[in-house]
C-alpha cells in the first residue's frame, strides 16, 4: 500500500474509489466500508483509496497507533492511503472546500464511501447529506453505509474502547474481527524477569487504550511470525514494600515470549491478547514472584491456542 502524508504528494489516479473516515477502531463497520471500496475499485478498474486523519480530530484515546492502523488498512487490500494531519489549520477548512479542493481537485474522486455517522469540515458541519448535495455539483457517486448494530448497540470505536477498558476482550474481539492488540517498541528495563529465569521485553505502547491490569496469554507478532507468550500489564513494582504514587499515570507492559532468546531492543512488536489469567498482585519477595510467574507460564501453555 502506498502511504501519502498530506495532500501535496497526491497525484491523480484512474477512477479513484475513496473511503473517507478516521477508521480508528478498524472494527467490523470500518472493514465493511473498506472491503466494499476494494471490491468496487477492482470491478471498475479504478484505484482503492483511504483518506484518513491523524491525530484523532476529537482527541479520543487511540485504539491503534497510526502505524498499526495503516497495517490493518493495508491488509484489506487498499492500494493508497492518504493521511491528513489534523491540526488547527486543517480544522478550519469548510466541509464544502474540503470536498472541492482536496477530494475533487487533488484526488478526482469517482466514488466516495462513508459511514452514515461520519462528520467532517469546520465545526464538524459536514455529513452524508452534505456529500449527497455536493455529489450532484461535482458529479461523483456516493455510497453511504448504515450504522451496524449488535445487540441493539451501534458498533463504534467509542463502544470498543469501553469494552477493552473494562476487560471484555471477547466482546471487543467480535466487533474488531480480530484479537485486541497493542503495538509497541521494545525498551530497556531493569531485567528483573531475566534474573528470575523469565526474560521479558518491556514495551513502550504506541497508543493509549489498554486492557485492565493483570497477566494475559498472548500471541506476539515479530518479523511476521506469531510467537506464544504471557504479558503483564500493571504497576512497575511487583513488591509490597516498594512505594509508588497512588495514581500511576503509565502502566508497565512486559511480555515473556516462550523459547525466545533474541535481542530485540528498539524493535516493534504486536501483542494480541488472548485470555486474562489473573489480576495484578504484589509479592513479598523475588522467590514468591518467580513461583507465580512459573504458574502463569504453565497455565498459559495449557490454554493458548495453536498458531
Amino acid at each position: 500500500m502506498k502511504i501519502i502524508f498530506g495532500f501535496r504528494g497526491i497525484r491523480r489516479y484512474r477512477k479513484p474509489v475513496v473511503a473517507l473516515g478516521i477508521f480508528d477502531g478498524m472494527h467490523r463497520a470500518h472493514r465493511q466500508i473498506l472491503k466494499y471500496v476494494v471490491r468496487l475499485s477492482r470491478r471498475i478498474k479504478g484505484k482503492s483509496i483511504v483518506v484518513t486523519f491523524w491525530p484523532h480530530p476529537q482527541k479520543e484515546g487511540s485504539l491503534y497507533s497510526l502505524e498499526h492502523r495503516l497495517k490493518l488498512i493495508s491488509q484489506l487490500g487498499i492500494e493508497v492511503c492518504i493521511v491528513m494531519k489534523f491540526n488547527k489549520e486543517f480544522s478550519r477548512i469548510l466541509a464544502g472546500d474540503f470536498i472541492k479542493d482536496i477530494l475533487m481537485r487533488k484526488i478526482g474522486a469517482h466514488y466516495i464511501c462513508v459511514g452514515k455517522n461520519f462528520r467532517f469540515g469546520k465545526a464538524t458541519k459536514g455529513n452524508f447529506k452534505t456529500l449527497d448535495r455536493l455529489s450532484r455539483i461535482y458529479n461523483f457517486k456516493l455510497k453511504v453505509f448504515d450504522v451496524i448494530k449488535i445487540n441493539h448497540k451501534p458498533i463504534s470505536s467509542t463502544y470498543v474502547r469501553r469494552l477493552i477498558s473494562r476487560g471484555d476482550l471477547a466482546s471487543a474481539q467480535r466487533l474488531l474481527c480480530h484479537p485486541v492488540a497493542v503495538m509497541g517498541s521494545v525498551i530497556k528495563g531493569v531485567s528483573l524477569g531475566r534474573g528470575l529465569g523469565f526474560p521479558t521485553a518491556n514495551i513502550n505502547p504506541h497508543h493509549e487504550i489498554l486492557p485492565p491490569s493483570g497477566v494475559y496469554t498472548v500471541k506476539v507478532i515479530f518479523n511476521n511470525k506469531k510467537l506464544n507468550g504471557v504479558c503483564y500489564i500493571g504497576r512497575k513494582s511487583a513488591f509490597k514494600n516498594h512505594s509508588f504514587p497512588v495514581k500511576q499515570k503509565t502502566k508497565c507492559i512486559e511480555v515473556h515470549i516462550f523459547n525466545f532468546k533474541k535481542s530485540i531492543y528498539g524493535k516493534n512488536l504486536e501483542i494480541e491478547f488472548i485470555k486474562r489469567i489473573r489480576g495484578e498482585k504484589r509479592f513479598a519477595c523475588h522467590q514468591d514472584l518467580a513461583e507465580q510467574i512459573k504458574k502463569d507460564v504453565a497455565l498459559a501453555k495449557k490454554v493458548i491456542p495453536p498458531n
